[in-house]
């Protein structure tokens, strides 16, 4: 592996969580493409939000806190969230001179020589003492199973593959989902669909009040444990419950979202339960969330045998080199800016340690 390039610290990723990381690693003194590189496979900034449907409007959004050092202002709340963020972040890595690369795939990351990590790109290697994962779950869809499911004649798609409502018009849906995501996609779509159902595993719990400062630190309280104890993590935004706002007490008045519980079969003209009710259905989106896009860092062999990497705080506990933010209890926007600035205050007592051997 020829040309590989030494930095002290590599930053994967540059949503939230990645652009709050190297914030405070710039605030901190550490120079970018000398001291850390933050790489980045999106073809521009803005992390997951550039790929959101064009419908989700700014003012739609909640819960998306600012980025540390620089507020989001004057914001159009009519134009898509998309293009609102990706600007957001764009103006964010010019103001601080972050200097991402990008776009750059991260294929492994592995043990080095001298006790340093390999970090192994598609656009050359980074050899570092460091590393800070903060590629989120964007790139991960869950897609679950269910008999019959190859044998569907309609369509299939995913969240992350969501156009925007018109394109459903006059077709039969069954959306599945009983997360912010699978409400906002039936109450888009039901005013253009032929008909629209909608099925959970588990019944949809909806919250009063506004999701603040507070409600979003005992949310990631909620996580943390799981996290801690190796299980795969399960969403802050599972811990919350749903908005109740007037856009949904109308759905619930209309009858869009009269949740029924998860079917048991599809079949090739829509969807089953064994008490013999069935659902015929033109497309099938599964709004069923996303899972953690940590594939790359396998090499290492962090994962515990509940399907997840043990954190404490931010670090990996098997690993005190490698801090996962915007992972578990941190994976949400205020959790992503605080995780941030934890990983760089511990990663800068690690290198103040005795100097890794070359």
């Amino acid at each position: 592996m020829n040309n590989i390039r030494e930095v002290d610290v590599v930053v994967i990723g540059a949503g939230q969580a990645g652009l709050a990381a190297a914030f405070h690693l710039r605030r901190t003194g550490f120079e970018p493409d000398r001291d850390f590189v933050v790489l980045d496979h999106s073809p521009g900034p803005g992390g997951a939000w550039q790929f959101r449907w064009p419908s989700l409007t700014y003012g739609r959004v909640h819960g998306m806190h600012a980025l540390p050092g620089m507020e989001l202002t004057d914001a159009d709340p009519a134009r898509p969230s998309s293009a609102v963020v990706s600007e957001y972040f764009d103006a964010y890595e010019q103001a601080f001179d972050l200097r991402v690369r990008r776009p750059v795939d991260v294929r492994a990351v592995r043990e080095d020589a001298g006790g340093r990590l390999l970090v192994e790109t598609s656009a050359g290697n980074w050899s570092t003492r460091a590393l800070i994962n903060a590629t989120g779950t964007w790139d991960r869809p869950f897609w679950p199973r269910y008999p019959g499911q190859e044998t569907f004649r309609g369509r299939q798609l995913h969240t992350a593959q969501y156009p925007g409502p018109e394109e459903f018009a006059g077709q039969r849906v069954v959306v599945v989902g009983g997360g912010a995501s699978g409400t906002q996609h039936l109450l888009e779509i039901a005013r253009h669909a032929a008909a629209t159902t909608w099925v959970t595993r588990r019944p949809p719990v909806f919250r009063e009040g506004p999701f603040d400062e507070d409600a979003g630190r005992a949310a990631v309280a909620l996580v943390e444990e799981r996290v801690r104890q190796g299980l795969a993590p399960r969403s802050v935004v599972s811990v919350t419950g749903l908005p109740l706002n007037d856009a949904v007490r109308q759905g619930i008045a209309d009858g869009v979202l009269d949740r029924l519980p998860m079917f048991d079969r599809i079949t090739p003209d829509g969807v089953e339960w064994n008490d013999g009710r069935r659902v015929e259905a033109d497309v099938i989106l599964w709004a069923t969330g996303f899972r953690a896009a940590i594939d790359h860092l396998a090499p290492l062999k962090l994962r515990e045998p509940g399907g997840g990497i043990r954190v404490e705080g931010t670090r990996a506990l098997a690993d005190r080199r490698i801090h996962l933010v915007g992972y578990g209890p941190s994976a949400s926007t205020i959790g992503a800016n605080r995780a941030g600035r934890a990983a760089v205050r511990d990663i800068r007592r690690l290198l103040a340690e005795e100097p890794v051997a070359a």
